[in-house]
Protein backbone atom coordinates (compact mmCIF):
# COMPACT_ATOMS: atom_id res chain seq x y z
CA UNK A 1 0.00 0.00 0.00
CA UNK A 2 1.04 3.24 -0.03
CA UNK A 3 2.65 4.70 2.76
CA UNK A 4 1.05 8.49 1.71
CA UNK A 5 -2.13 6.62 2.11
CA UNK A 6 -1.37 7.04 6.57
CA UNK A 7 -0.56 10.65 6.10
CA UNK A 8 -2.53 13.53 7.82
CA UNK A 9 -1.93 17.13 9.30
CA UNK A 10 -0.87 17.06 12.82
CA UNK A 11 -0.08 20.48 14.13
CA UNK A 12 3.26 20.69 16.59
CA UNK A 13 1.34 21.96 18.90
CA UNK A 14 -0.63 18.60 19.38
CA UNK A 15 2.03 16.41 20.88
CA UNK A 16 1.60 16.58 24.27
CA UNK A 17 5.10 17.52 26.61
CA UNK A 18 4.00 16.23 29.59
CA UNK A 19 0.92 13.51 31.15
CA UNK A 20 -2.33 14.80 32.30
CA UNK A 21 -2.85 13.45 36.29
CA UNK A 22 -3.99 11.86 37.30
CA UNK A 23 -3.32 9.59 34.76
CA UNK A 24 -7.08 8.00 34.18
CA UNK A 25 -8.52 11.55 33.43
CA UNK A 26 -6.89 11.97 30.17
CA UNK A 27 -9.36 12.06 26.89
CA UNK A 28 -10.92 9.01 25.56
CA UNK A 29 -12.31 8.79 22.33
CA UNK A 30 -14.22 5.70 21.62
CA UNK A 31 -14.65 4.49 17.78
CA UNK A 32 -17.41 2.21 17.31
CA UNK A 33 -17.56 -0.31 15.05
CA UNK A 34 -19.93 1.52 13.21
CA UNK A 35 -17.40 5.01 12.53
CA UNK A 36 -19.54 6.53 15.41
CA UNK A 37 -17.51 8.65 17.87
CA UNK A 38 -17.81 9.48 21.49
CA UNK A 39 -15.82 11.41 24.00
CA UNK A 40 -14.92 10.28 27.04
CA UNK A 41 -12.08 9.86 30.06
CA UNK A 42 -9.88 6.94 30.38
CA UNK A 43 -11.79 6.50 34.12
CA UNK A 44 -14.94 5.70 31.77
CA UNK A 45 -13.44 2.79 30.53
CA UNK A 46 -15.00 0.09 32.73
CA UNK A 47 -18.35 1.29 30.87
CA UNK A 48 -16.69 -0.54 27.79
CA UNK A 49 -16.22 -3.97 29.66
CA UNK A 50 -18.45 -7.07 30.67
CA UNK A 51 -17.82 -9.35 32.92
CA UNK A 52 -16.04 -12.19 30.97
CA UNK A 53 -13.89 -9.71 29.42
CA UNK A 54 -10.10 -9.79 29.72
CA UNK A 55 -8.24 -6.77 29.72
CA UNK A 56 -4.19 -7.61 28.54
CA UNK A 57 -1.62 -5.19 29.56
CA UNK A 58 2.16 -5.20 28.77
CA UNK A 59 4.60 -5.04 31.59
CA UNK A 60 7.88 -4.34 29.74
CA UNK A 61 10.18 -1.90 31.67
CA UNK A 62 11.88 0.76 29.92
CA UNK A 63 15.46 0.63 30.85
CA UNK A 64 17.84 3.78 30.62
CA UNK A 65 19.18 3.17 27.37
CA UNK A 66 20.40 6.58 26.23
CA UNK A 67 24.04 6.69 26.76
CA UNK A 68 26.30 10.21 26.06
CA UNK A 69 29.75 10.40 26.12
CA UNK A 70 33.12 10.29 24.32
CA UNK A 71 35.08 8.28 21.38
CA UNK A 72 38.61 8.43 22.29
CA UNK A 73 40.95 7.72 20.07
CA UNK A 74 44.73 8.46 19.65
CA UNK A 75 44.40 12.05 18.28
CA UNK A 76 41.75 13.10 20.67
CA UNK A 77 38.04 12.73 21.87
CA UNK A 78 35.01 13.05 20.25
CA UNK A 79 31.09 13.49 21.70
CA UNK A 80 29.17 10.20 20.82
CA UNK A 81 25.62 9.02 21.70
CA UNK A 82 24.22 5.53 21.74
CA UNK A 83 20.56 4.10 21.99
CA UNK A 84 21.06 0.31 23.13
CA UNK A 85 18.07 -1.49 22.31
CA UNK A 86 18.74 -4.97 22.58
CA UNK A 87 21.04 -6.76 24.59
CA UNK A 88 22.72 -9.58 22.82
CA UNK A 89 25.24 -11.20 25.18
CA UNK A 90 26.54 -11.03 29.02
CA UNK A 91 28.76 -7.93 27.71
CA UNK A 92 27.18 -7.07 24.40
CA UNK A 93 24.58 -4.44 22.89
CA UNK A 94 22.98 -3.59 19.48
CA UNK A 95 22.67 0.25 19.43
CA UNK A 96 22.15 3.26 17.27
CA UNK A 97 25.01 5.73 17.33
CA UNK A 98 25.25 9.15 16.86
CA UNK A 99 27.10 9.90 14.88
CA UNK A 100 27.52 6.38 13.38
CA UNK A 101 29.63 7.26 10.67
CA UNK A 102 32.24 8.43 12.64
CA UNK A 103 32.68 5.50 14.68
CA UNK A 104 35.35 3.24 13.39
CA UNK A 105 35.90 -0.78 14.78
CA UNK A 106 37.64 -1.14 17.83
CA UNK A 107 36.98 2.57 19.38
CA UNK A 108 36.82 2.97 22.28
CA UNK A 109 34.00 5.00 24.31
CA UNK A 110 33.39 5.88 27.64
CA UNK A 111 30.43 7.06 29.25
CA UNK A 112 31.56 7.95 32.89
CA UNK A 113 32.71 4.72 34.67
CA UNK A 114 31.35 2.50 32.17
CA UNK A 115 33.47 1.51 28.85
CA UNK A 116 33.28 -0.26 25.45
CA UNK A 117 34.49 -0.60 22.10
CA UNK A 118 32.39 -1.00 18.57
CA UNK A 119 33.00 -4.61 17.86
CA UNK A 120 30.93 -4.59 14.48
CA UNK A 121 27.72 -3.10 12.44
CA UNK A 122 24.66 -4.42 10.76
CA UNK A 123 21.70 -3.17 9.14
CA UNK A 124 22.29 0.37 10.32
CA UNK A 125 23.71 -0.64 13.85
CA UNK A 126 26.40 -0.86 16.28
CA UNK A 127 27.40 -3.62 18.42
CA UNK A 128 29.34 -2.50 21.48
CA UNK A 129 31.19 -4.33 23.86
CA UNK A 130 31.42 -2.98 27.25
CA UNK A 131 34.02 -4.14 29.81
CA UNK A 132 31.42 -4.80 32.16
CA UNK A 133 28.90 -7.88 32.09
CA UNK A 134 25.70 -9.55 33.31
CA UNK A 135 24.21 -7.59 36.51
CA UNK A 136 27.60 -5.10 36.92
CA UNK A 137 26.59 -3.91 33.24
CA UNK A 138 22.94 -3.40 34.10
CA UNK A 139 24.02 -1.48 37.19
CA UNK A 140 26.15 1.29 34.92
CA UNK A 141 23.72 1.33 32.42
CA UNK A 142 21.16 2.58 35.08
CA UNK A 143 24.01 4.96 36.33
CA UNK A 144 25.29 6.77 33.40
CA UNK A 145 22.18 6.10 31.38
CA UNK A 146 18.96 8.45 30.72
CA UNK A 147 15.12 7.49 29.77
CA UNK A 148 15.04 7.71 26.32
CA UNK A 149 12.14 9.67 25.45
CA UNK A 150 10.93 9.71 21.40
CA UNK A 151 12.41 13.03 19.87
CA UNK A 152 9.62 14.42 19.18
CA UNK A 153 9.32 14.87 22.98
CA UNK A 154 13.06 15.24 23.68
CA UNK A 155 13.62 17.55 21.35
CA UNK A 156 11.36 20.24 22.84
CA UNK A 157 12.37 19.69 26.52
CA UNK A 158 15.30 18.16 28.20
CA UNK A 159 14.71 14.53 29.48
CA UNK A 160 14.49 14.80 33.59
CA UNK A 161 13.64 13.26 37.28
CA UNK A 162 10.46 13.27 36.45
CA UNK A 163 10.27 11.44 33.11
CA UNK A 164 11.96 8.27 35.07
CA UNK A 165 8.51 7.95 36.71
CA UNK A 166 6.41 9.21 34.42
CA UNK A 167 7.95 7.49 31.34
CA UNK A 168 6.75 3.76 32.98
CA UNK A 169 3.57 2.09 33.24
CA UNK A 170 1.86 1.32 36.72
CA UNK A 171 2.29 -2.48 35.02
CA UNK A 172 6.82 -2.15 34.61
CA UNK A 173 8.06 -5.14 35.39
CA UNK A 174 10.23 -6.71 33.00
CA UNK A 175 13.20 -4.73 32.05
CA UNK A 176 14.08 -4.61 28.29
CA UNK A 177 12.39 -1.58 26.61
CA UNK A 178 13.89 1.53 25.06
CA UNK A 179 10.05 2.88 24.69
CA UNK A 180 7.17 2.85 26.62
CA UNK A 181 3.87 1.08 25.88
CA UNK A 182 2.16 4.14 25.78
CA UNK A 183 -1.64 2.94 26.60
CA UNK A 184 -0.88 1.68 29.62
CA UNK A 185 0.20 5.09 30.89
CA UNK A 186 -3.06 6.04 31.48
CA UNK A 187 -3.84 3.11 34.09
CA UNK A 188 -3.93 3.69 37.84
CA UNK A 189 -4.82 1.08 40.61
CA UNK A 190 -8.26 3.15 40.93
CA UNK A 191 -8.78 2.10 37.33
CA UNK A 192 -7.59 -1.54 37.51
CA UNK A 193 -10.25 -2.24 40.34
CA UNK A 194 -12.95 -0.57 38.58
CA UNK A 195 -13.01 -3.23 35.56
CA UNK A 196 -12.02 -5.96 38.19
CA UNK A 197 -15.67 -4.56 39.76
CA UNK A 198 -16.92 -5.24 36.33
CA UNK A 199 -16.05 -8.72 36.39
CA UNK A 200 -12.98 -8.35 33.72
CA UNK A 201 -9.65 -9.97 34.09
CA UNK A 202 -6.82 -8.26 34.07
CA UNK A 203 -4.34 -10.45 32.19
CA UNK A 204 -0.32 -9.47 31.32
CA UNK A 205 1.79 -10.40 28.54
CA UNK A 206 5.48 -9.01 27.41
CA UNK A 207 7.05 -6.86 24.55
CA UNK A 208 9.71 -5.35 24.82
CA UNK A 209 9.39 -2.27 22.94
CA UNK A 210 12.68 -1.53 20.14
CA UNK A 211 13.02 -0.79 16.56
CA UNK A 212 10.21 -2.19 15.08
CA UNK A 213 7.82 -0.18 17.01
CA UNK A 214 9.32 3.26 17.04
CA UNK A 215 11.03 3.31 13.58
CA UNK A 216 9.79 5.56 11.07
CA UNK A 217 8.74 3.79 7.65
CA UNK A 218 10.79 5.76 5.10
CA UNK A 219 9.41 3.36 1.80
CA UNK A 220 7.02 4.69 -0.28
CA UNK A 221 5.05 1.01 -0.02
CA UNK A 222 4.43 -0.98 3.07
CA UNK A 223 5.36 -3.73 1.53
CA UNK A 224 8.95 -2.74 1.05
CA UNK A 225 8.99 -1.78 4.68
CA UNK A 226 10.54 -4.30 7.26
CA UNK A 227 10.46 -4.10 10.65
CA UNK A 228 12.63 -5.09 12.67
CA UNK A 229 11.78 -7.88 15.18
CA UNK A 230 11.15 -7.37 18.90
CA UNK A 231 11.09 -10.00 21.69
CA UNK A 232 7.34 -11.32 23.64
CA UNK A 233 6.50 -13.77 26.13
CA UNK A 234 3.00 -14.79 26.38
CA UNK A 235 2.82 -17.71 29.32
CA UNK A 236 0.60 -21.19 28.94
CA UNK A 237 -1.70 -19.65 32.02
CA UNK A 238 -2.25 -16.43 30.41
CA UNK A 239 -3.00 -18.32 27.53
CA UNK A 240 -5.15 -21.03 28.43
CA UNK A 241 -7.40 -17.90 30.62
CA UNK A 242 -7.26 -16.22 27.64
CA UNK A 243 -8.56 -18.82 25.63
CA UNK A 244 -11.31 -19.50 28.25
CA UNK A 245 -12.63 -16.00 28.23
CA UNK A 246 -13.12 -16.81 24.70
CA UNK A 247 -14.53 -19.64 24.94
CA UNK A 248 -16.86 -17.81 27.22
CA UNK A 249 -17.85 -15.21 24.18
CA UNK A 250 -16.17 -12.77 26.43
CA UNK A 251 -14.17 -9.89 24.59
CA UNK A 252 -10.46 -9.51 24.86
CA UNK A 253 -9.53 -5.31 24.95
CA UNK A 254 -5.74 -5.30 23.92
CA UNK A 255 -4.24 -2.02 26.04
CA UNK A 256 -1.56 -1.21 23.74
CA UNK A 257 -0.62 -1.78 20.31
CA UNK A 258 2.63 -3.86 21.49
CA UNK A 259 0.21 -6.07 23.04
CA UNK A 260 -2.16 -6.65 20.29
CA UNK A 261 0.41 -7.73 18.41
CA UNK A 262 1.97 -10.32 20.82
CA UNK A 263 -1.49 -11.55 21.13
CA UNK A 264 -2.10 -11.78 17.27
CA UNK A 265 1.77 -13.31 17.03
CA UNK A 266 0.57 -16.43 19.54
CA UNK A 267 -2.43 -16.79 17.73
CA UNK A 268 -3.54 -20.07 16.23
CA UNK A 269 -5.37 -18.93 13.14
CA UNK A 270 -8.99 -18.16 14.69
CA UNK A 271 -8.70 -21.62 16.71
CA UNK A 272 -6.95 -19.67 20.14
CA UNK A 273 -4.07 -18.42 21.37
CA UNK A 274 -0.91 -20.63 22.19
CA UNK A 275 2.06 -19.69 24.87
CA UNK A 276 4.48 -17.00 23.11
CA UNK A 277 8.40 -16.74 23.59
CA UNK A 278 10.33 -15.34 20.91
CA UNK A 279 10.67 -12.78 18.42
CA UNK A 280 8.24 -10.93 16.92
CA UNK A 281 7.86 -8.80 13.74
CA UNK A 282 4.09 -8.87 12.69
CA UNK A 283 3.37 -5.98 10.51
CA UNK A 284 -0.32 -4.96 10.59
CA UNK A 285 -1.72 -3.06 7.81
CA UNK A 286 -4.93 -2.67 5.85
CA UNK A 287 -6.37 -6.13 5.21
CA UNK A 288 -4.87 -8.14 8.07
CA UNK A 289 -7.37 -10.28 9.22
CA UNK A 290 -7.59 -10.06 13.43
CA UNK A 291 -7.82 -13.45 15.18
CA UNK A 292 -7.72 -12.72 18.30
CA UNK A 293 -8.27 -8.75 19.36
CA UNK A 294 -11.36 -7.28 19.81
CA UNK A 295 -10.98 -4.10 21.21
CA UNK A 296 -7.68 -1.79 21.37
CA UNK A 297 -7.05 1.05 23.85
CA UNK A 298 -4.35 3.55 22.53
CA UNK A 299 -2.71 6.36 22.30
CA UNK A 300 -2.74 8.88 18.83
CA UNK A 301 -0.26 7.70 16.74
CA UNK A 302 2.25 10.16 14.34
CA UNK A 303 1.64 10.46 10.66
CA UNK A 304 2.82 7.50 8.44
CA UNK A 305 4.31 5.41 11.04
CA UNK A 306 3.52 1.31 11.54
CA UNK A 307 1.26 2.10 14.86
CA UNK A 308 -1.08 4.28 12.67
CA UNK A 309 -1.44 1.44 9.87
CA UNK A 310 -1.95 -0.40 12.59
CA UNK A 311 -5.39 1.00 13.75
CA UNK A 312 -6.32 1.76 10.11
CA UNK A 313 -6.30 -2.02 9.67
CA UNK A 314 -8.26 -2.33 12.91
CA UNK A 315 -11.01 0.20 11.96
CA UNK A 316 -10.44 1.42 8.35
CA UNK A 317 -8.48 4.13 6.51
CA UNK A 318 -11.50 6.65 6.21
CA UNK A 319 -12.63 5.81 9.93
CA UNK A 320 -9.72 6.41 11.43
CA UNK A 321 -8.62 9.66 9.43
CA UNK A 322 -11.93 11.22 10.36
CA UNK A 323 -11.41 10.25 14.50
CA UNK A 324 -7.78 11.95 13.99
CA UNK A 325 -9.11 15.00 12.39
CA UNK A 326 -11.31 15.26 14.73
CA UNK A 327 -8.76 14.88 17.58
CA UNK A 328 -6.76 17.56 16.16
CA UNK A 329 -9.66 19.93 15.96
CA UNK A 330 -10.86 19.35 19.43
CA UNK A 331 -7.34 19.51 21.20
CA UNK A 332 -6.99 16.22 21.84
CA UNK A 333 -3.27 15.52 23.24
CA UNK A 334 -1.03 13.06 21.15
CA UNK A 335 1.31 10.40 21.16
CA UNK A 336 3.48 9.15 24.24
CA UNK A 337 2.46 11.69 26.96
CA UNK A 338 -1.12 12.40 25.02
CA UNK A 339 -4.92 11.10 24.85
CA UNK A 340 -6.11 7.79 24.28
CA UNK A 341 -8.72 6.13 21.79
CA UNK A 342 -10.82 3.03 22.40
CA UNK A 343 -11.36 1.04 19.00
CA UNK A 344 -14.59 -1.49 18.80
CA UNK A 345 -14.35 -3.91 16.48
CA UNK A 346 -17.78 -5.77 15.48
CA UNK A 347 -17.76 -9.39 17.29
Amino acid sequence: MDVSLFDFDLPEESIALRPIYPRDHARLMVIHADGRLEHRLVRDLPDYVGQEDAIVVNDTRVFPARLRGKRIRENGAAAVELLLHRQIAGDRFLALARPAKKLNPQDVLVFGDLKGRLIGRQEGQVEIQFEMSGDALRAAIAEQGEIPLPPYIAGKRPVDARDSQEYQTMFAQEVGSVAAPTAGLHFTPELIAALQAKGASHERLTLHVGLGTFLPVTANDTAQHIMHSEYARLDEDTANRLNLTRQKDGRILAVGTTTLRTLESAALDKKGIAPFDGETGIFITPGYEFRIVDRLMTNFHLPRSTLFMLVCAFSGIDVMKRAYAEAVRLGYRFYSYGDACLLIRPR
